[in-house]
């Protein structure tokens, strides 16, 4: 007996919505009569060329066009994933349906991988967003606008490997973005911007990277101004920099991947709880007469020997540290084995290591003579030390010495 089918609509539409593609979801009405209609109220569709491999790309358009048309309900969540050229043609007017369907959550995503023509997505894009709370691009040429309309419900933005207009459109898209929560941004090769502005007060998440094979001078960075921030991920391991215009006293977690301007990215982040800082270099890397009260979780990750004084620097202003790793690696060049670390003993033991710091992590110990003071002076002086695991480069089990 089918049970399923003496379900509420409303259950039976929450489980077409879990179904992977529409394809699926529209299989359904051959199931019985019940099952008939209920395709057309679907509040979530999934559109995805790649479930198509055994008929044209001419069907699949078809098939969008007909769904679309079809549809009866508002359509909560419309993706598109597109893999065959042939079939982003349609995208504009799969966007005018959208349009019309008020749309809140809409995702295009591009991988037509064989082809050199880029996917340039209409203007009409810009007016589906005034009904946006999530906009997800990847792979796609964003339309140039001489104005752009107030995109007042847009809380996510995601855009991934997208090509601009340039910087100035950057900064009037995301000025016009009132109520933006959450911005991930990964700036692909040539995408026509090389200062990335961010300047939206309400942003709480902002996750920001230049693609590695970017090739990049000075001049390329990022500048944000988003003083609600509570999480924040930058990772910009090239020439490039990173400017923080305005204090962000509400941020909780930090990762900081730069080659220019940590000391400045730090002492905008001194209420941060939980910090990954991965440097390529040390030296000046820390704003004297920072505080990092609330800070209770640190990684630090370089190649230079001289993180042991910015690793000095910040113990002694964490007086709450409880978590502490090292990551040293030859992640930005070749370290130099001959080099001797100026680093001394601190005349005083950081607060942390006496009331606080009960875990200590180090990562391709090498046991060089600075890194055996180190690691002396941190198990000397550390009173509350619950666990310290010291690994070498290797993870042969014999190579790997763990002390309780």
């Amino acid at each position: 007996m089918d049970r399923i089918s003496q379900l509420s609509d409303t259950l039976l539409l929450r489980i077409l919505s879990e179904l992977p593609t529409a394809k699926d979801v529209v299989e359904t009405m051959v199931l019985s009569k019940r099952w008939l209609p209920l395709w057309k109220s679907v509040p979530y569709i999934d559109f995805d060329d790649d479930s198509y491999e055994d008929i044209d790309t001419g069907r699949f358009s078809r098939f969008v066009d007909r769904s679309l048309i079809l549809h009866k309900a508002p359509i909560e969540t419309l993706h598109f994933k597109l893999t065959k050229t042939s079939t982003v043609d349609d995208i504009g007017v799969w966007i005018e349906m959208a349009v019309q369907r008020h749309v809140r959550d809409l995702s295009i995503n591009i991988d037509c991988t064989s082809s050199t023509t880029p996917v340039t997505v209409p203007r009409s894009l810009y007016t589906c967003c005034g009904m946006l709370v999530n906009l997800n691009l990847t792979s796609v040429t964003l339309t140039d606008a001489s104005t752009l309309p107030s995109f007042s419900t847009l809380k996510y933005l995601f855009l991934s490997f997208v090509k601009y207009p340039g910087e100035e459109f950057v900064r009037r898209l995301l000025f016009s973005c009132g109520v933006l929560e959450h911005l991930y941004v990964d700036q692909c090769l040539d995408d026509n911007v090389t200062i990335f502005t961010v300047k939206v007060p309400s942003l709480k998440s902002a996750i920001l990277h230049k693609s590695k094979d970017r090739y990049i001078d000075d001049e390329d960075g990022f500048v944000i101004d988003a003083p609600s921030l509570e999480l924040l991920d930058v990772y910009n391991s090239t020439a490039g920099f990173c400017t923080i215009e305005s204090a962000m006293p509400n941020i909780v977690k930090a990762n900081v991947v730069v080659n220019h301007g940590p000391s400045e990215i730090l002492s905008a982040i001194t209420s941060v709880k939980r910090l990954y800082l991965c440097l390529s270099y040390a030296k000046d890397a820390y704003p004297v007469g920072s505080v990092f009260p609330r800070l209770v979780c640190l990684t630090i990750c370089t190649s230079e020997i001289e993180c042991f004084n910015l690793l000095m620097c910040l113990l002694r202003d964490s007086p709450s540290l409880k978590s502490l790793k090292l990551q040293v690696y030859i992640f930005f060049g070749i370290r130099d084995q001959g080099q001797r670390s100026c680093w001394n003993e601190p005349s005083s033991v950081p607060a942390c290591l006496l009331s606080s710091l009960e875990t200590f992590e180090w990562v391709n110990y090498e046991g060089t003579e600075e890194e055996k003071e180190v690691v002396a002076f941190i198990l000397r002086s550390g009173r509350c030390l619950k666990k310290v695991n010291i690994s070498s480069e290797t993870t042969d089990s014999d190579k790997k010495l763990e002390m309780l």
